[in-house]
């Protein structure tokens, strides 16, 4: 009896601290309530993230495009520069989870083509921040391991940026822990084939022996 209330103030205490951390607990995460896979489809620059194991060889330029399927669903390919200069890509197929009405909450997987329909291997992908113009979006899932800061742009200004990071401290997510994605390097397919149109271009209007310099 006497060891049974030695005991009883430290459960008590432990009881105090669970409660406490359930009064400031984050609250679940939200979705945003409508998302339009026709705007959000294109490419989507990452300005930042929180670290995760299958990112560890992007250095940098990494890049999510994403073109609505004929069946519904949506094509993604992901892109980013190694460590040692090269370009890696990686595709997959995103269908809207089952339930969701919203648009916002997606299942990827990254799997072989033949092997996409199946239910395993496909991971949460939840919009829970977009701008109202589509300039900007958050996409995390529901436990707050997984985080994306995506841009239309290659950069945002700073106080856009700071408010997005302010946005998500309060909603629950380690924001000291983000790490922020070097852009510039690279190149989207868009402007490199218009690059391409004007180096043709010039070539061929140019005098011959530029011409054969071009080529």
């Amino acid at each position: 009896m006497k060891a049974a209330l030695k005991r009883l103030p430290g459960a008590v205490a432990l009881a105090g601290l669970l409660a406490l951390n359930s009064l400031f607990a984050a609250p679940p995460v939200q979705s945003v309530p409508k998302l339009d896979l026709q705007r959000y489809a294109g490419t989507w620059y990452e300005l930042a993230r929180l670290p995760n194991r299958f990112q560890d060889q992007c250095a940098g330029d990494v890049t999510a495009t994403y073109s609505p399927n004929a069946d519904g669903s949506v094509q993604v390919i992901n892109r980013c520069r190694k460590r040692d200069g090269d370009m890696s890509e990686s595709e997959g197929r995103a269908t809207t989870a089952p339930g969701d009405t919203s648009g916002a909450q997606l299942k990827v997987s990254f799997l072989p083509s033949w092997l996409q329909w199946l239910r395993i291997g496909r991971g949460d992908y939840w919009v829970v921040m977009l701008d109202p113009e589509y300039r900007y979006a958050v996409v995390s899932e529901p436990s707050r391991e997984y985080l994306w800061v995506l841009s239309r742009t290659p950069s945002l200004e700073a106080s856009t940026y700071d408010g997005i990071v302010d946005r998500l401290r309060l909603a629950g997510y380690p924001v000291d822990k983000l790490v922020r994605t070097p852009q510039g390097s690279s190149t989207s397919p868009a402007a490199s084939l218009g690059a391409s149109v004007r180096r043709l271009v010039w070539a061929v209007s140019a005098p011959p022996a530029q011409q054969r310099a071009a080529l």
